[in-house]
């Protein structure tokens, strides 16, 4: 573990400053209560000043070398396209410094797999930016599943999808498949993946998907991305699991929703998917449905995992979660998106 040089708040830097950094990593960070933006990275300088703009205390790098010499940087949080990743996780790991990297891990299991062995390699902590985790929500439902609310679950049904058209932001790498990895199915389901895992206390092993490319023009250009995905699953133990992601579903349509059912009830989560706090937990069972408090729901997922990670880098808390099982997920999620790539344009 890093041994700060003021023992309550780890010194964090970001490296891919798009609008995911923009608009929720640093917010994060700065919200944390014991992290503190030191440094960063981007190639385009005015991508770089649009984050913390005027604060002269944080360091602005266009390459990567100067930005981990940075003082006091001692965690980085990847942000870049996914292409990028094993590039400069590799070298903040060489650097010495702790490693919160975006999802997908990679645009392949191989560079994920290489990614988790410099980390180990160099002795430093990694972990994969897998905010559904920490959302309150998330973990209420964790709660009460282990504490039998729906008895012994039999299926779970996740939705998770949005709009992305081709000129949704200035440099839409997420349709790029060079960069991106895949379409839709890529970007969106790792999320649900785990978060499954997570809460059915197992992930999920066979596994069958079908691709859509229906809507977008790039989805349906030759060598586009998806713009949709269905996939069915089950665990070794035999619960079902349904997964719809888009790119296709336009914003005002309910497009986040949750459902784990069991043989005594059903949890259903509405609106708890995504980058914001908020949303819904009610539970269904043959005395009735009822919505469910949570404590906290108010609470950023991003800060909640920046809190973590560092309380962890602090020694105050094990951060709960193992690359291993990351390096899983990667794997399942590469062969399927391989599967959406091979059935082409529909």
């Amino acid at each position: 573990m890093v041994a700060p040089a003021d023992g309550a708040t780890i010194g964090w830097g970001i490296v891919g400053c798009g609008w995911v950094a923009r608009d929720y990593g640093a917010p994060a960070i700065a919200c944390s209560g014991n992290g503190r933006l030191v440094a960063l990275c981007d190639p385009d300088p005015a991508v770089l000043d649009a984050i913390a703009p005027g604060d002269r205390t944080v360091a602005r790098s266009t390459g990567i070398e100067q930005f981990l010499r940075t003082p006091g940087l001692q965690a980085v949080y990847v942000a870049a396209p996914n292409h990028a990743h094993r590039t400069l996780v590799e070298a903040a790991a060489a650097a010495g410094k702790a490693v919160l990297c975006e999802k997908p891990m990679a645009t392949v299991a191989a560079d994920a797999e290489a990614m988790v062995a410099a980390c180990a390699r160099s002795g430093v902590f990694y972990a994969t930016a897998f905010d559904q985790r920490f959302h309150p929500a998330h973990r209420k439902a964790l709660e009460l599943l282990r504490a039998g609310a729906v008895g012994r679950v039999t299926a779970a049904r996740l939705v998770y999808a949005c709009w992305v058209g081709a000129s949704w932001s200035a440099d839409n790498w997420r349709i790029d498949p060079a960069r991106a990895g895949g379409g839709a199915f890529f970007d969106l389901a790792p999320h649900g993946l785990d978060l499954l895992a997570m809460l059915l206390g197992e992930p999920l092993e066979e596994a069958a998907i079908l691709g859509q490319r229906r809507v977008h023009a790039y989805a349906q250009a030759p060598g586009g991305v998806d713009d949709g995905a269905m996939l069915v699953a089950s665990t070794r133990s035999g619960v079902l699991a349904q997964l719809h992601v888009a790119y296709n579903c336009p914003e005002y349509l309910p497009r986040r929703r949750l459902e784990i059912v069991g043989d005594a009830g059903q949890l259903t989560l509405l609106d708890t998917m995504g980058q914001t706090p908020g949303g819904t937990v009610s539970l269904s069972t043959e005395a009735g449905s009822r919505e469910i408090a949570v404590e906290g729901i108010e609470r950023s997922p991003f800060a909640l995992q920046i809190e973590a990670f560092a309380d962890h880098l602090l020694g105050r808390r094990r951060f709960g979660f193992e690359p291993q099982a990351d390096l899983q997920t990667m794997t399942l999620l590469s062969r399927l998106r391989d599967a959406v790539a091979d059935q082409g344009a529909s």
